[in-house]
């Protein structure tokens, strides 16, 4: 009686460990998928410059220009994350830099809208939480 209790007590013991370090398993690998992510192809970035355009009114001449910021940029993001892992405060400065590019390249009015747009975009995109 006393050997069954003990394979018992060991089966469960066994099982809970086996839980135990598969809930751990997991937990580190999603973990692993966080990150900074992807910079977007050249036809994700054209489809921001065009529903950005649509969103400012801009003429032809600032769609272009505008382009060749976004592709400009992301291209910097692109050769930061080969050459190692950038900091966060390091690709925030890149972000607030490339913003003020923009905005250069904007009317007071669309300047406005660009605000909106942006705020729009950021509250659509998930959240981190910070660990």
């Amino acid at each position: 009686m006393m050997k069954r209790k003990f394979k018992n007590l060991a089966s469960i013991m066994l099982v809970s460990m086996i839980m135990l370090i598969s809930g751990i398993s997991l937990q580190a690998q999603q973990r692993g998928h966080q990150g900074p992510p992807s910079t977007p192809s050249d036809d994700q970035i054209e489809k921001m410059v065009e529903d950005l355009s649509k969103e400012l009114n801009l003429t032809e001449d600032q769609e272009k220009q505008v382009s060749e910021k976004y592709f400009a940029h992301f291209e910097d993001v692109e050769k930061k994350m080969k050459a190692g892992r950038p900091n966060r405060t390091e690709m925030e400065s890149m972000k607030t830099d490339f913003e003020k590019e923009v905005k250069l390249l904007l009317t007071d009015e669309q300047k406005k809208l660009y605000e909106a747009y942006l705020k729009k975009q950021n509250h659509s995109r998930p959240q981190r939480r910070n660990k």
